[in-house]
C-alpha cells in the first residue's frame, strides 16, 4: 500500500515515515527544505502553495492514502489554503485523506472539548487550522481531520528543547501554571494516525494525552526525565503576560481511544518512564 507523508520532514512527519516504513507500507514522504532521512523512503520536495507541484507529486506517489503532517504556523497560503489544495488532489486520485489539526482551533472558554465542539479560534494560527478543516471537509467528506495537542518526544521536540534551555539559562521565559493542555507522545500521535489512516473511520477524530497538565508541570516532568534541575524552570502566569491565545483546552479523546488499539498515553506516564 502506497502512503504519501506531506510534511514528513518535521517532528511528527519523520515518526509517521518510521512507523510507515517499519510496517512495510510504500511509505513516500515531502519535504519543504531538507529531505528526511529514513533509509529507503522516495522524497519528494513540495510547497503546498504550489498547485501544481501537489499534482505532479501524487501523480508520480499515486498514494492510496495521504497523510497532512504539515505545519505553516500563521501562514494563511500554507496552513489555510494548502490543505484544501491537498484534499482537491487527493479527491481526483480517490486517495484516502488524514489530515492534521491542533487543539488552538478552540478559546478555552469551555474548557473540555469533544469532537462535536465547534472551533472558536482565537489566534491567526488557530483560524488557518480551523479554515483548513472546513475546507478538507467540504473537498473530502470522508476525510479524518485529527485534532491534537502538545507534541513531545526527544529534543526534537520544541516543547523539550525550550525546557532544556531554559534549564541551562540559554533562553529567558517562564513555563506558565495556567496554560493547560493534553500532550501526547510522539510515537502515540504517530501509531495512532497511521491506524485511522489505514481503517474507515471518517470526520473528526481527537488524538491527544489522557492528562492535563500545565505547561510548567509539563517542564518539570521532562525536566526529571532527562535528568535536569526542575528548579531551575522559571515559572508565571498567562493571564499577566500579553500572549494570545487560550489558556485552558482539554481535548477530550475519549470517543477515538475506544475506537483505537493504540493507547494514547498521558504525560504523567509517557514521561515517567523515558524519552
Amino acid at each position: 500500500m502506497a502512503i504519501l507523508i506531506v510534511g514528513g520532514s518535521g517532528f511528527l512527519g519523520a515518526e509517521l515515515v518510521r512507523q510507515a516504513a517499519v510496517a512495510g507500507y510504500a511509505a513516500a514522504a515531502t519535504f519543504a527544505t531538507v529531505p528526511g532521512g529514513t533509509a529507503g523512503v522516495p522524497w519528494h520536495r513540495l510547497d503546498l502553495r504550489d498547485p501544481g507541484r501537489i499534482e505532479a507529486v501524487m501523480a508520480e506517489v499515486e498514494p492510496r492514502v495521504v497523510v497532512n503532517a504539515t505545519s505553516g504556523g500563521a501562514d494563511w497560503a500554507v496552513t489555510a489554503e494548502g490543505p484544501v489544495r491537498l484534499a482537491m488532489a487527493a479527491a481526483r486520485y480517490g486517495s484516502r485523506l488524514v489530515h492534521v489539526s491542533s487543539d488552538a482551533v478552540f478559546s478555552g472558554a469551555r474548557v473540555h472539548y469533544d469532537e462535536s465542539c465547534l472551533p472558536d479560534p482565537l489566534t491567526p494560527y488557530g483560524a488557518a487550522k480551523a479554515a483548513a478543516e472546513t475546507g478538507v471537509r467540504l473537498v473530502c467528506p470522508d476525510a479524518v481531520v485529527a485534532r491534537t495537542s502538545l507534541i513531545i518526544g526527544d529534543r526534537r521536540s520544541e516543547h523539550v528543547r525550550a525546557v532544556h534551555d531554559l534549564a541551562a539559562g540559554a533562553r529567558s521565559g517562564a513555563l506558565f501554571t495556567d496554560d493547560i493542555r493534553c500532550p501526547i507522545h510522539v510515537a502515540d500521535l504517530a501509531a495512532g494516525l497511521l491506524e485511522l489512516a489505514l481503517g474507515d473511520l471518517s470526520g473528526v477524530h481527537h488524538l491527544a494525552g489522557a492528562d492535563a497538565v500545565s505547561r510548567h508541570e509539563l517542564g518539570v516532568l521532562i525536566a526529571r526525565r532527562d535528568g535536569l534541575d526542575a528548579s531551575r524552570l522559571p515559572s508565571g502566569l498567562r493571564a499577566d503576560s500579553a500572549l494570545p491565545g487560550a489558556l485552558d483546552v482539554r481535548l477530550d479523546s475519549r470517543a477515538t481511544q475506544g475506537r483505537l488499539r493504540t493507547r494514547l498515553r498521558g504525560a504523567r506516564q509517557f514521561l515517567a518512564i523515558g524519552p
